[in-house]
């Protein structure tokens, strides 16, 4: 996220619903996109801003289906396109002092680390994605094919045959295994998803090494050679991605309320998560995206320079308001705190709190 905050001055948020599931998708993408427009015209957003969203908003036109985008611009510059696997929770844009990375960064708490491979009995296509959106990595293994039809032919010739096409299939099966544990190492993936014919799904879970298998996610469908078997799989990929994604945030929330429970090692409530990013004691800012939380005052020039009241900040000279997700989470970035996305607000007091860097003093 640094990059979005090294503009000076106002900078214009956007999250729009770019679906295209029917055949007029480009024509209410861009309707939504003009009442939003003229919005931000209204709070005050510049000319040159709003003709650089102009020419790239829409989001990714040939792909269909449920998506969003979250765009951010300034002094007559685009500082971030991210198109978003779902439809933001409302059409919204904003013209503040900051970008508001809140929708954003949400999406991107489901965005782990993982592999998706589709194999058969000769090869395999595998793809590792790497958290944040980073660049995909593509790997595709060739192997023999020799033996791997079985053909007519007498009982002992057939037995043969047999024998030499399970001999190729292990083989291969070893060699798309090597394929997937890189792939999984260089993305230091979370999760590994296997798609395509089920027998070599099974010889190659036997040649992953035991912390692969414990990673392995096996998914049906997926034919290296059929469009629409990928797409099945994409799908299932996907699905298998945020329920893994909320498995683990499940977990970081009961490592937050033990450590809840030890004095020092973490806070809740807007207050002293506040206290705790001024002070760069906070590791990890957990946060609901909702909620009716009150907006905090902030520096200009120092993101942890945070307060609720305009007095209360080191250097008041300039500052302004904002929403508090968007300063709380200015702060995180410049801090080097990370996020994970809260589902449920009742798992913290005013929906938000922080895991520390150190047990704090009482």
């Amino acid at each position: 996220m640094e990059p979005l905050y090294r503009a000076s001055g106002p900078v214009a948020s956007v999250a729009l619903d770019t679906t295209r599931t029917t055949e007029d998708a480009a024509h209410e993408i861009a309707l939504r996109w003009r009442r939003l427009r003229e919005d931000l015209a209204g709070q005050g957003a510049d000319t040159a801003t709003l003709e650089a969203l102009d020419r790239v908003v829409g989001g990714t036109k040939g792909i269909p289906g449920p998506q969003g985008e979250a765009l951010f611009a300034a002094g007559g510059e685009i500082l971030g396109a991210y198109t978003l696997p779902r439809p933001p929770s409302a059409d919204r844009a904003v013209w503040l002092p900051i970008p508001d990375t809140t929708e954003l960064v949400t999406e991107l708490d489901d965005w782990i680390s993982y592999v998706v491979a589709a194999v058969d009995r000769e090869g395999a296509d595998i793809y590792g994605y790497p958290p944040h959106g980073g660049p995909t990595t593509e790997r595709h293994f060739s192997g023999a094919t020799l033996h791997i039809q079985k053909v007519r032919g007498g009982y002992y010739a057939n037995k043969i045959y047999h024998r030499r096409s399970e001999l190729v299939w292990w083989q291969n099966a070893a060699g798309i295994a090597e394929e997937v544990e890189a792939a999984a190492n260089e993305v230091r993936a979370d999760v590994v998803f296997a798609g395509g014919d089920e027998r070599a799904r099974g010889m190659l879970r036997e040649h992953l090494s035991e912390r692969t298998q414990n990673l392995l996610i096996e998914l049906s469908g997926g034919s290296r050679a059929d469009a629409g078997a990928m797409a099945d799989l994409r799908q299932a990929v996907d699905e298998g991605v945020r329920e893994t994604a909320a498995a683990l945030r499940s977990g970081l929330v009961l490592d937050f309320n033990d450590d809840l429970k030890r004095d020092g090692r973490a806070v809740q409530g807007l207050s002293l998560t506040v206290e705790v990013l001024r002070t760069a004691q906070a590791q990890k800012l957990l946060m609901n995206a909702g909620g009716d939380r009150p907006e905090l005052w902030a520096a200009a020039d120092d993101p942890m320079d945070l307060a609720h009241e305009h007095d209360m900040l080191v250097a008041p000279s300039g500052a302004f308001t904002a929403p508090a997700s968007a300063v709380l989470l200015r702060a995180a970035t410049a801090s080097g705190a990370t996020f994970t996305r809260l589902d449920n607000p009742g798992d913290a007091a005013d929906g938000v709190g922080a895991m520390l860097r150190f047990t704090m003093e009482t």
